[in-house]
């Protein structure tokens, strides 16, 4: 009796695990139990910040920055790149600078790291590796920001972060000093890092003092509007690998604020007042997706929320939060633009709008859509769940900044 007990403990408890780490993954993603080992992972993480949050042991975002802390590396040079953790404008950034000799000034990387402007680290794993990386191959020197996170910190104090590092480096004199070519410098960054870059970006085409310009961004599947949150990326993915559609709502809310209301009204798409209904032409996924994204979905007019919640928190509704939101001629005379977006990614057509927009306005846009990715895939390039796709990601990016920049 107690073997039979013990053998349907067993199966039972094989049963849960099977039915936790299985998740159906989308045929054309490679490696698939690698993916589906990934996604468990990362809801499981999910899962226990949520039993943190709900016990009152700590918030919901700081139980996910263990995942940060865990994947942490210190500032360590190697033969190609030296490696220090610094500050800019008494911004924490991690510079890196390559050893190899260079025939005449060098190029330049400012790196804003994902995270949904919660969590994430310059100093992650991942993150050293892609920057490291980015250092060596281009020769270029790489600034990699460090800039606050929420909960304890909100919008725009990210932005304001990445802003002010921008802007110190951009003068001469600092320029000059690491040896950089002032006509060769991008900013580049991944989801709410994307998010910033393309933030930065507009806002120095309006800032007088900056006499430095772009010469390209590059923009990693970028968040780029919390207006809609039912785009067809949105209801197709709601539910894919790293990032659900829960998980950025609570992203998108976070970074304004950590009371609920906003959240549950993002959650419901119903946070945008009518007053302020002509702002939808710029996110209207039905003049500004591909009709091999649109597939079947159909375009609804937006449910319209309480003013109450926009005068309270004007960030979402601020360019310098939703890049997507800049009229066509706040677009105009950006620099060429790099996107990279993912199919199976909530985020997906956030960046396809953006590129389209950005045409329309006359800038130069290389839009790199992969099929068979979700979204992060590009940070797993150095942990023990490497993946194909991530390194082939990061090399696409890596060859279009060779050639580009």
């Amino acid at each position: 009796v107690e073997m039979g007990a013990r053998l349907l403990c067993l199966f039972l408890a094989s049963a849960l695990i099977a039915y936790y780490i299985y998740t159906p993954i989308p045929e054309d993603v490679e490696e698939p139990w690698k993916v589906m080992l990934i996604a468990a992972s990362f809801r499981a993480l999910g899962h226990l910040a949520e039993a943190a949050d709900r016990l009152g042991m700590m918030h919901y975002m700081d139980a996910l920055m263990l995942l940060t802390a865990a994947e942490y590396v210190a500032p360590t040079s190697d033969e190609n790149v030296t490696v220090t953790d610094t500050e800019f404008s008494n911004v924490a950034v991690r510079l890196y600078l390559p050893r190899r000799a260079s025939d005449g000034l060098r190029r330049a990387v400012i790196y804003f790291h994902g995270g949904g402007w919660c969590v994430g680290d310059a100093g992650m794993k991942s993150y050293d590796h892609l920057t490291r990386w980015t250092s060596n191959m281009l020769n270029a020197v790489v600034v990699s920001v460090n800039y606050r996170l929420a909960p304890k910190y909100h919008f725009p104090v990210q932005f304001e972060d990445v802003y002010s590092v921008t802007k110190f480096f951009l003068q001469s004199s600092v320029l000059s000093q690491y040896g950089v070519d002032p006509d060769r410098i991008c900013v580049a960054g991944d989801s709410a890092g994307g998010n910033l870059a393309a933030a930065v970006a507009q806002q120095l085409l309006k800032d007088s003092e900056v006499k430095t310009k772009l010469k390209v961004q590059a923009l990693i599947y970028p968040a780029l509007q919390p207006l809609d949150l039912n785009l067809p990326s949105y209801r197709e993915n709601e539910y894919k690998p790293i990032l659900s559609k829960l998980l950025m709502v609570k992203f998108w809310s976070e970074y304004f604020t950590s009371d609920s209301p906003l959240r549950e009204a993002m959650a419901s798409n119903r946070h945008v007042p009518v007053e302020l209904s002509h702002l939808f032409q710029f996110v209207n996924w039905s003049n500004l997706l591909p009709e091999e994204l649109k597939k079947d979905h159909v375009y609804t007019s937006p449910t319209y929320g309480s003013s109450e919640l926009a005068q309270k928190y004007p960030g979402f509704l601020d360019t310098r939060a939703a890049p997507l939101l800049a009229s066509d001629a706040q677009l105009r005379g950006l620099p060429l633009t790099y996107i990279l977006t993912c199919e199976h990614d909530v985020l997906r057509d956030d960046g396809v709008m953006y590129a389209e927009r950005l045409r329309a306005a006359g800038v130069p846009v290389t839009h790199d859509h992969a099929k068979d990715a979700f979204h992060g895939a590009m940070m797993f390039v150095s942990s023990p769940a490497e993946l194909a796709v991530g390194h082939l990601l990061l090399n696409r990016y890596i060859e279009w900044l060779n050639d580009n920049l």
